[in-house]
């Protein structure tokens, strides 16, 4: 062989010797990296899976702030149901004394009516019962008036002194007169009496 190829064989040698030697190195360089940042990249994961972890328990937190559970929301149905039943009670309870406030309303009403009717009646009657006293007292003044005096005064000598006198008080004077004189003195003293006090009560100008 030539001195060349002897000299290229040792620079071909050389230069794979020297890329085994870089490609080992980083190789080497390679595992090295891999063995330091296995645990940093690690520790790095697990931070972040705790970071996330816990971010995840605190919405569950505000979760659980926010929005009852569902056995709250059940206790919260049962009192909004109970409190409904309550007012639905109470409610039937009113309308059932306003209706009954309006049942004795209307007896109360007809009850009114009722006595205004009688009223009325009643006043009839008494008008009628007073016409009728009228017309009676007038007819037997009338008859006392035409009987003889003596036998009038017979009359009114058993007769009560105020009702004597009332009748005298209807009658005319001269009538009233004859009465007077065939009563006893004591009987006409009394009657004279009352017609006196009568008199005296009536209004004077």
């Amino acid at each position: 062989m030539s001195e060349k190829k002897k000299a290229k064989k040792g620079g071909r040698a050389k230069s794979g010797t020297l890329m085994m030697i870089a490609i080992l190195l980083m190789g080497s360089a390679v595992v090295r990296l891999g063995i330091e940042a296995g645990p940093a990249i690690a520790r790095e994961v697990a931070s972040l899976q705790q970071d996330d972890d816990a971010g995840h328990a605190d919405k569950g937190e505000m979760r659980g702030e926010s929005m009852p559970s569902s056995a709250e929301l059940q206790e919260m149905l049962a009192a909004f149901k109970e409190r409904e039943a309550a007012l639905t009670a109470r409610e039937a309870e009113i309308e059932d004394r306003m209706k009954a406030l309006e049942i004795a309303d209307q007896a109360i009403e007809k009850k009114l009516a009722a006595l205004q009717d009688a009223e009325e009646k009643l006043k009839s009657t008494l008008a009628l019962a007073d016409g009728a006293t009228e017309a009676d007292v007038a007819r037997l003044t009338t008859v006392y008036e035409q009987m003889k005096p003596k036998e009038s005064a017979a009359l009114f000598e058993e007769m009560d002194p105020a009702f004597a006198a009332g009748f005298l008080a209807r009658m005319r004077p001269e009538a009233a007169a004859g009465i007077m004189a065939g009563l006893s003195p004591e009987a006409a003293y009394t009657i004279s009496v009352v017609l006196a006090g009568r008199n005296g009560a009536v209004p004077k100008e």
